[in-house]
């Protein structure tokens, strides 16, 4: 047994930014990171376009960033939540630049601030083509300065230690489930190890790996929402799924490669395969309209055509621009014979965000005591119904901040749970066959992205919970007579995220935002949360 006085888990901006701070803050305190694979692969590390933030007074303004946010998000954005992201946003951007965080600057030595799909400014700091790979570096160099911070990689978390680990009925409305820590699977030695924990924070990332086709490396299996979801936390807005309208067309390839939205914001156009520009017909911005109107509309034109991708011209773009902003999307199209100076680059929508997980509130408490949540995992409000661009890496940070103020004046009246009881793996062996579980994992992407993609119905919906029952029985008898492995619970978490995002789907009955529906087209008029 592992004993620590913050645990966080996972390793990206959100995790990294809150050990950090309570390091610094407590140095006679411990905080333990883990991480399911090495401490850098992370969604952090693959994001490219950059973070948005109000820099430049002269021409931008946090009113008009509230506002950007509330249009893109549709009406389900907590309006008081955007307001603190977007207004404490550039302070805790500017601490990270004071750790070491390089952005662009432009020849007069100001930061170069890109703009993307739906900012009606330049706002977006930016690292050529890979910012989160910058700030993910940066953020691992800074915590290894700092002696009370120990990373336990490839550790995989199985469940959150609550009540119910001491033999008490906890139920959704039982007021006071706390977390007490956590079991965790050694992949090294493929022991079973607890954790206990006076505080938790889950920074754990997304879950596009539901989906056959995603952006998000294949840790990205949404973990930390269904565990929460298990120990009877609140889950929100699962059906909000974010396709990024953009990755590179490459079948059989996965993850996806991302063509950041910034190279439509320097000029990239978007035309169908025969090369005529067509977002004009669905929205006035055109190829910068919001990420859930792009996405519809290039998953559109693909059905009327027949075609498997649409085009994205980056020729109205300057030659210098491109290259330098753009190294690494340049080389890895050439890499495959495509000069995006004068070739079009093919592109598809992937899943790429969650917009909905766990519930929290303005400091990052979940609804189980001692349980925070950040980053992608977590469900602020910041987002509603559609992500802005480039929001993500700014929300991290921010709630990171405040989930660190909220624990100052909590961590000395906490203690630590005694008695947590090992975990009992008696009457599990080891697994005969694994393709039972892999055909199950290809089984759910392929449900998901045939029944809950960037298109739905109430017959697709339907069809696809009956066969995600199916999945879960099979998985659940499986779990309890198998040995533990990774494998077998990211099938079980995949599963639940993906139930969590039908089933919200299916209740929520009209279209808005990232959930567009055939049978209810329209907007209605009342928005509320789903809750889970």
């Amino acid at each position: 047994m592992h004993k620590t006085d913050f645990l966080v888990i996972g390793s990206g901006i959100a995790g990294l930014t809150f050990a950090l701070k309570t390091a610094k803050k407590f140095p006679d305190k411990t905080i333990t990171i883990i991480t399911k694979a090495e401490e850098e692969e992370t969604n952090t590390k693959y994001a490219q376009g950059g973070i948005a933030a109000v820099w430049d007074f002269e021409t931008d303004s946090y009113d008009k960033h509230i506002s950007d946010t509330l249009i893109a998000g549709d009406g389900l954005c907590k309006k008081y939540i955007v307001e603190i992201v977007v207004k404490e946003g550039p302070e805790r951007v500017k601490e990270i630049i004071n750790w070491g965080a390089d952005f662009d600057k432009t020849t007069a030595g100001e930061y170069h601030l890109g703009k993307e799909g739906g900012h009606s400014e330049n706002r977006v700091l930016h690292f050529k083509d890979i910012t989160g790979k910058e700030i993910e570096k940066t953020l691992i160099d800074e915590a290894n300065t700092l002696k009370n911070i120990s990373v336990f990689t490839h550790h995989f978390v199985i469940d959150i230690i609550t009540q119910h680990h001491l033999g008490r009925i906890v139920t959704r409305h039982t007021p006071d489930i706390t977390c007490f820590g956590v079991y965790v699977l050694n992949k090294k030695n493929k022991s079973i190890e607890k954790i206990i924990s006076k505080i938790t924070v889950m920074a754990s990332g997304g879950a596009g790996q539901v989906y056959k086709n995603t952006t998000n490396p294949l840790i990205a299996t949404g973990d930390g929402m269904a565990m929460v979801y298990r120990a009877k936390g609140r889950i929100a807005n699962m059906e909000f799924v974010q396709f990024h309208p953009t990755s590179l067309y490459q079948p059989g390839i996965s993850p996806s490669f991302l063509i950041t939205e910034a190279v439509r914001g320097a000029g990239g156009i978007l035309r169908t395969t025969d090369g005529k520009e067509f977002m004009q017909k669905y929205d006035e911005r055109k190829s910068l309209a919001p990420r859930d109107i792009v996405a519809r509309a290039i998953d559109n034109e693909m059905k009327i055509r027949g075609d498997d991708f649409v085009y994205l011209d980056c020729a109205p773009i300057n030659r210098e621009e491109l290259y330098a902003h753009f190294p690494n999307i340049y080389s890895t199209c050439k890499s495959i014979g495509i000069d995006i100076a004068k070739d079009m680059i093919p592109v598809v929508p992937a899943a790429h965000y969650m917009c909905g997980g766990i519930m929290v509130d303005a400091q990052g408490n979940s609804t189980i005591k001692n349980l925070y949540a950040c980053g992608e995992c977590s469900s602020t409000g910041l987002h509603g119904a559609n992500r802005l661009a480039s929001n993500s890496l700014l929300e991290a940070l921010v709630f990171a901040h405040r989930i660190y103020l909220d624990v100052i004046n909590k961590i000395n009246f906490i203690e630590y749970t005694q008695n947590i009881p090992d975990w009992n793996a008696e009457g599990t062996n080891d697994p005969k066959e694994m393709v039972m579980i892999t055909q199950s994992i290809r089984e759910l992407k392929e449900i998901m992205t045939n029944y809950v993609g960037i298109v739905r119905s109430d017959d697709r919906l339907e069809r696809a919970l009956i066969r995600l029952h199916l999945l879960y029985e099979e998985t659940e008898k499986m779990y309890e007579t198998t040995t533990i492995s990774p494998q077998l619970c990211e099938l079980r978490n995949l599963i639940t995220v993906g139930f969590l995002i039908t089933r919200g789907a299916k209740g929520r009955r009209e279209s808005r935002g990232l959930h567009y529906t055939t049978d209810y087209p329209e907007r209605s008029l009342w928005a509320e949360d789903s809750l889970f």
